[in-house]
């Protein structure tokens, strides 16, 4: 059963509908593919990965909820306190770490961009981002634990992990340094991307040369396979989800080879809601929500690294790193396609539903 407002049955189709006939086609067999149709209406699995994760509790960050606009007057007063501490108090402080670090980052990785390459411009490199993402994760008041240290990824490897927020980067590069990949930019998002390339060999990719797969793979294959470049960063999901669980990882990343490092990150959610709910905030909207909470705390967990088995796919490989990082990280592990978040759902997954059945039809005897 779900946890949601609606109970479901996961019996698969072929025992459900048996319970209402032996043998033949029936027309009740339409309620099956009704009710199933109605779950995906009021309360599909997809839907809900892409809203804010509901609390057992208030936090004392947000009124919008209809349920918290008045409570008690003492519970208002402590509430109008932690407006004034936050926005008055901890946002000039944040906005100010974050403006030195953003600039001390361009400024940093464009000087050290200039220097031949050599042993020396990586390690200036490494200290710039370090230091860097260290001023942002300040600004960010982050309180995070690194567990299992052993297990960080190494040069020459692939470092995959689950997306919930664009600071996953930072929260990552706060303990090591990795070459991103991701699509070119513009606006500051841009000046950030064209100054540290110049000192590290990050991937960015233009708009159409995302679109071509093999291109991709083959600059990420050229990368793994210099064991002195810094490990590849890459979140396979494709798009953030709301910390709850784990959706299909696309295969892209496993196709290269190598060795892959997974990472589970994981957000307490009491202190301040790390996911970026890109079709409700833009960015601007998402940081300063950021920067007016209370804190960001979360656990990563280094596992230890895994490499494709003979015979194994890349889908298969990839959903076993999936559901080690769903089980280390307490995650609910989900098939779906992050896609699925803007896209309508494939004509191959109806597809599927409809073989099924006909085949169901046809090993019954119902179809000669």
């Amino acid at each position: 059963s779900s946890q949601g407002i609606i109970e479901r049955d996961e019996t698969p189709m072929e025992k459900e509908i048996a319970r209402l006939h032996r043998v033949n086609f029936e027309f009740s067999d339409i309620f099956y593919f009704c009710r199933k149709g109605f779950e995906a209406i009021v309360e599909d699995e997809v839907t809900q990965r892409f809203s804010s994760e509901e609390l057992v509790s208030w936090n004392l960050l947000t009124r919008t909820n209809v349920n918290f606009h008045y409570i008690s007057l003492r519970l208002t007063v402590v509430w109008v306190i932690g407006v004034v501490v936050r926005y008055c108090f901890l946002l000039p402080l944040r906005f100010t770490l974050a403006a030195i670090g953003i600039t001390s980052m361009i400024v940093g990785t464009t000087m050290v961009g200039q220097l031949p390459n050599g042993s020396m411009k990586n390690y200036l490199s490494e200290v710039v981002h370090l230091t860097c993402s260290r001023i942002l994760v300040r600004a960010l008041s982050g309180t995070i634990r690194y567990h299992n240290k052993e297990n960080k990824p190494q040069k020459g490897g692939i470092c995959v992990a689950n997306h919930t927020s664009p600071i996953d980067a930072i929260i990552l590069t706060n303990d090591g340094c990795y070459a991103m990949v991701g699509q070119v930019h513009g606006g500051l998002m841009g000046v950030i991307q064209r100054a540290t390339v110049k000192a590290c060999p990050h991937v960015w990719f233009e708009r159409s040369e995302m679109k071509d797969r093999h291109l991709v793979t083959q600059r990420l294959r050229e990368h793994v396979a210099d064991k002195n470049k810094l490990p590849i960063l890459i979140f396979p999901e494709g798009t953030c989800i709301n910390n709850t669980s784990v959706m299909m990882f696309k295969k892209g990343s496993f196709e290269i080879g190598g060795t892959i490092y997974p990472v589970a990150i994981k957000y307490d959610p009491q202190f301040g809601d790390a996911f970026w709910n890109s079709s409700k905030f833009n960015i601007v909207s998402y940081l300063l929500r950021i920067m007016t909470s209370w804190a960001i705390v979360c656990n990563v967990w280094y596992l230890p690294p895994m490499v494709r088995k003979e015979g194994e796919d890349a889908v298969q490989f990839a959903n076993r790193v999936k559901s080690a990082i769903a089980r280390q990280g307490g995650l609910t592990e989900l098939p779906w396609d992050g896609g699925l978040k803007r896209a309508k759902v494939k004509d191959t997954f109806k597809e599927e539903q409809q073989k099924n059945y006909s085949k169901m039809l046809v090993r019954n005897g119902s179809i000669g």
